[in-house]
């Protein structure tokens, strides 16, 4: 089994920003028995109301937002190097509700300490969050040359990558970061 070592909250998100720029990184959640990760290759990280905090941005349409929604928890999975074109392919194309993309992927998931989504052994830096604010994002904040690349009207919401469906941002209190040792 696994074992996990704590890491300053400061040099997980340090590692986290490299590989969002590098590949992206999971965004995790598990409602009930269902674990569902995606790749993310936009996210904020900083300090809100005194607090470390992960921006994260998810499509209304997507099963990680549907966990999300429910349980206001998650954790990030950022990798040593960058994600396998499996993982990407598995976690950043497939919205399927009825894929178990960690069972697929022979992901070894781990117990988070505070949270109850995961944290995976074969992505093994883990930044645990609980959220604290959500607000859907408004189109018509966005400057045209933004909304027509990433917003198309004319892309139906299943579709990968830029649709008509504007994010949900979660911001999560960073409540712990951990990497797993095998």
């Amino acid at each position: 089994m696994p074992s996990k070592t704590k890491v300053e909250i400061e040099d997980a998100v340090a590692q986290a920003m490299r590989s969002l720029g590098n590949g992206g990184i999971l965004l995790t959640t598990k409602g009930g028995s269902k674990v569902d990760s995606m790749v993310i290759g936009w996210g904020t990280f900083g300090i809100n109301w005194g607090k470390p905090v992960a921006v994260v941005y998810v499509r209304k349409g997507r099963d990680t937002r549907g966990n999300l929604d429910r349980t206001m928890e998650f954790t990030l999975n950022i990798p040593d190097g960058r994600l396998t074109p499996q993982i990407v392919m598995t976690c950043g194309t497939i919205h399927r509700h009825d894929v178990n993309k960690a069972k697929e992927l022979g992901f070894t998931l781990v117990d988070s300490d505070i949270v109850r989504a995961p944290g995976i052994a074969q992505v093994p830096l883990t930044i645990e969050c609980k959220v604290i604010y959500r607000q859907k994002e408004k189109l018509g904040l966005y400057p045209d040359k933004i909304q027509k690349k990433y917003y198309p009207q004319d892309v139906d919401s299943d579709a990968t990558g830029s649709n008509r469906d504007v994010h949900i941002a979660y911001y999560g209190e960073i409540v712990n970061a951990y990497r797993i040792e095998p």
